[in-house]
């Protein structure tokens, strides 16, 4: 079902994508190829609003695609063959997610739908947020009758540029205040550190007897007397995108009784425990959105690579594909 959830200010009207398979039923925007809401069995899974002035004033890119380049690059400059390139900078004078007006502030076209998956595109043009080169991007979300949300994410360029997109949802698997007690397992055996600015210091470290293990599966709240740790790191799944999804994350309510799987074929994926969300308004069903509301699981390259070296590759060049396939599993 398709139907109008608001208007831009320039006047294009935003859509929504209602999909529903088996237990689960997603409500997808076209605005930010936005996943507005995701229910399991009955029960919403994700932040979310109930309009679109909420998304334009308040949301801190709830359930968006984010690119055209997902994460922080620093300083927002960029070298590509020997020319340098000044990106939008939206973040303490680095550039974040794409930009102030990245693919999350942008109204996505329907390409094809049915009652279980949704095809939408973007253009970007060349010069778009500081970046060079046209960028054709497809973003493809299904229902599976197995219980999963696979996002199949794909671009072309005709100018060599970065292209990182990331699925930005933030999920709370029983609808309780914080996400502390949720239990969390990821499947990397090393983390990249960050300075103040969450910017990548170029290290790569391993977790095991730091607070960055989650190898074998614990709450993020952290006991009495541990280090107090804010996470918004990117975990090192790989040293490249994988051809096929293998296993990076799961997530489960306080209770055990619901289950949340990542697989993916990105190297990376970035942690992010909501410890900065703040909404003013209220979110899904009412519900207000405070600290460690929700956590971020956001499978992508790793974050900076375009300027180092040791990281993941992040440049699509022409007539090649950038191909992302993500699943979130549910049980």
């Amino acid at each position: 079902m398709i139907q109008e959830f608001g208007v831009l200010p320039d006047g294009k009207s935003v859509e929504e994508i209602t999909l529903k398979k088996g237990d689960l039923e997603a409500s997808v925007l076209t605005f930010g190829a936005i996943i507005r809401d995701l229910k399991f069995a009955g029960q919403s899974v994700v932040l979310g609003f109930d309009n679109l002035q909420d998304y334009l004033d308040h949301s801190p890119y709830f359930g968006a695609i984010v690119g055209r380049c997902a994460n922080r690059i620093a300083n927002g400059k960029i070298a590509i063959d020997g020319r340098a390139y000044h990106l939008d900078q939206n973040d303490n004078g680095h550039h974040l997610h794409g930009g102030s007006k990245g693919f999350s502030q942008r109204n996505w076209q329907i390409e094809q739908s049915d009652k279980a998956s949704v095809l939408l595109k973007l253009v970007s043009e060349d010069e778009d947020m500081g970046y060079p080169g046209r960028v054709e991007a497809l973003v493809r979300y299904t229902l599976t009758g197995s219980g999963a949300l696979r996002v199949k994410l794909s671009a072309t360029t005709d100018q060599t540029t970065p292209v990182n997109l990331s699925q930005h949802s933030y999920f709370n698997l029983d609808g309780s205040n914080t996400i502390l007690d949720h239990q969390l397992e990821i499947a990397a055996e090393t983390y990249v550190p960050v300075e103040d600015h969450l910017i990548p210091t170029g290290q790569i470290r391993s977790v095991a007897w730091t607070p960055y293990d989650f190898q074998d599966g614990r709450r993020l709240r952290r006991k009495s007397g541990e280090e107090a740790v804010i996470y918004d790191h990117n975990f090192c799944l790989s040293d490249a995108p994988r051809d096929t999804v293998e296993f990076a994350a799961a997530l489960e309510d306080k209770s055990g009784d619901r289950r949340m799987e990542v697989w993916t074929t990105e190297p990376g994926l970035q942690l992010y425990d909501g410890g900065k969300i703040d909404v003013p308004v209220p979110g899904l069903a009412g519900k207000n959105y405070g600290a460690h509301a929700g956590l971020c699981l956001e499978a992508q390259r790793w974050p900076d690579s375009v300027n180092q070296k040791t990281f993941t590759d992040v440049l699509l060049r022409p007539h090649a594909s950038y191909n992302q396939v993500t699943e979130f599993r549910f049980s």
